[in-house]
């Protein structure tokens, strides 16, 4: 099978479950739709392989997987570090006005008055909604007054817009906030 070129990285193996070989899989979201839908992983270790999902659930924060073939406990120890990546193509799709954490990386923010606030370099959750993470865009004039990281809740309060088109989200929020 080859290789996709859209492969994100969603989770990475955190160790073994139970006797006859699962394997336990912090993921990267909050509800880790990817990782319990989709069948096809890629998996990093030794090399980078697909593998097959035979079944998938959530467990204590972690989804718990069992991979067709799989050789028992060893095999799943074996597995700990390794990256899971699935194909961008196959995840699930969203309604209207939701967006997945790995396409909001690496987006231009802007404000309301078009004033550039950085990109969005990480996302991360408090336990009550999605925060951006922003990275400055470094001013090439003057580096020593480039601005500090920003966090922004990702609520409607502030998110103005996310094209991802254009890859851009404009946000209600002041360069000196």
């Amino acid at each position: 099978m080859p290789v996709p070129d859209d492969l994100v990285q969603v989770g990475h193996v955190s160790g073994a479950y139970g006797i006859v070989g699962g394997i336990r899989v912090t993921p990267y979201s909050q509800d880790a739709d990817a990782l319990l839908s989709i069948k096809t992983w890629w998996i990093d270790k030794p090399t980078l392989h697909a593998v097959s999902v035979r079944s998938a659930k959530l467990h204590g924060g972690d989804v718990v997987a069992t991979l067709v073939g799989m050789g028992g406990r060893d095999a799943a120890e074996a597995l700990k570090g390794a990256a899971v990546q699935v194909a961008r193509s196959a995840f699930p799709q969203l309604e209207e006005d939701e967006y997945y954490w790995s396409d909001l990386i690496g987006l231009d923010v802007v404000n309301l008055q078009g004033e550039a606030l950085g990109k969005v370099a990480d996302m991360m959750h408090n336990g009550a909604q999605s925060i951006l993470r922003i990275a400055p865009v470094a001013d090439p004039s003057a580096p020593e007054t480039t601005a500090p990281e920003r966090l922004v809740p990702f609520v409607d309060q502030f998110v103005i817009t996310v094209d991802l088109g254009k890859k851009l989200i404009t946000l209600d929020w002041g360069l000196d906030f």
